[in-house]
């Protein structure tokens, strides 16, 4: 065991976790002022359950020998994971529980396609069953010894395995909850969205240099581009829509910044500054585009998680294929002549992109399905707002008078 290493991944471990309350402010903020509390309360509960089924048995799925498509139950309950016990440089017990906080933000991402209309009580339900029987195989096939990380594709701290899975399983979600009632208006605490956002930012440098699982030179190198590529997508997303509109939105500098942070991650530790501007540039101007397209069409992804979760996912795991650098990574990229590691990135995301959506339509479809739950509030609740009808709480209350 290292202690330099064991400090940097305990630290690291809480920024991934704080990425979580995070995301909670940055949806919030987008939704109706009648929906902040549910829409925050989203992100705040999948602390609670994902932490216990990963403890339970989603580690051991994740990161048992098992298969090459899914992990055993030899760590249920992390039973024969002793307190001296290594991995790597690090204690097994903190390798554990930095890929908890992993597990933890992935199903929380999905909820932005559907916030202002989904059953809290079916969402409960929903992250346990997501984590077992989505969560838990991609995280094997790309980082606990499955097919994917032996076919020799690249994902540094979760394109595939965080960002295009909820991302793909976000379009699955609003296909079958279908469309708010009243869809299209406008964030409701721009402050929320910034806040959030930089808290997303802040905490992504657990989240990617992290993931190096030690203290070391390219732990120090992944810091720096996603921070290089963070900025160069919200700088890029700002510009095009002040060429648009003569004025520089700053939820959409935020969304930018969002799509450059998820860009990056496969690439993080992998590729150099110059390549995370390219990274950037192209998440902050493809994330734009997709986006907008979405939009018009009849698919109510109510917060563009597609668009810049599964989008910028694709397009980082992509792009990881073209600028890695051996002398970072270990791995040639497309410039330094590797062609072949372009196929096998796009196997790796048709893999996860297929999959993900199938079972994800698979557990939504059964929990409509199932008497008593269902996906969707009722009309009047929704009317209402999800913060009164599904937690009798209001996020805001003028001059104390309900």
């Amino acid at each position: 065991m290292d202690t330099g290493s064991t400090a940097w991944i305990l630290t690291a471990s809480a920024l991934v976790l704080l990425m979580t309350p995070g995301l909670a402010f940055f949806y919030g903020g987008l939704v109706r002022a009648k929906n902040v509390v549910s829409t925050i309360m989203y992100s705040f509960i999948a602390m609670a359950v994902a932490s216990i089924v990963w403890v339970l048995w989603g580690y051991s799925l994740a990161f048992g020998t098992g298969s090459d498509f899914v992990g055993d139950l030899e760590f249920i309950g992390l039973r024969g994971i002793g307190v001296d016990d290594v991995s790597g440089e690090i204690p097994t017990l903190l390798f554990v529980m930095f890929q908890g906080m992993f597990a933890i933000i992935t199903p929380a991402l999905i909820t932005g396609a559907f916030v202002e209309r989904f059953k809290f009580t079916t969402y409960l339900i929903f992250l346990v069953l997501w984590l077992t029987f989505v969560y838990a195989p991609i995280c094997h096939w790309v980082w606990g010894g499955g097919w994917i990380g032996n076919m020799g594709a690249l994902d540094f701290a979760g394109g595939t395995v965080v960002h295009i899975n909820a991302g793909i399983a976000a379009v699955a979600a609003a296909i079958l909850v279908g469309k708010r009632r009243n869809p299209g208006l406008q964030p409701h605490n721009v402050p929320f969205v910034i806040l959030g956002a930089s808290l997303l930012w802040f905490g992504w440098f657990g989240f990617n240099a992290g993931s190096q699982l030690a203290a070391d030179g390219v732990a120090v190198s992944a810091f720096i581009v996603t921070n290089t590529a963070a900025a160069t997508a919200a700088l890029t997303w700002g510009l095009i829509s002040h060429m648009r509109s003569g004025k520089m939105s700053a939820v959409g500098v935020a969304t930018g910044a969002v799509a450059g942070l998820v860009a990056i991650t496969p690439a993080s530790g992998f590729v150099g500054v110059m390549g995370s501007i390219g990274i950037g540039f192209a998440a902050g101007a493809i994330c734009f585009v997709a986006a907008e397209v979405i939009n018009r069409t009849s698919l109510d992804d109510a917060l563009d998680v597609f668009a810049v979760h599964g989008i910028g996912g694709i397009v980082g795991a992509m792009l990881t294929g073209v600028f890695a650098v051996e002398a970072i990574g270990g791995t040639k990229g497309l410039l330094e002549g590797n062609g072949a590691i372009i196929s096998t990135q796009a196997i790796a995301v048709g893999a996860t992109l297929i999959y993900s959506l199938l079972v994800t339509l698979v557990i939504l479809y059964v929990l409509d399905k199932i008497p008593g739950l269902g996906l969707r509030v009722e009309d009047r609740g929704e009317d209402d707002g999800l913060d009164i009808s599904a937690h009798g709480e209001r996020g805001f209350i003028r001059d104390g008078a309900d």
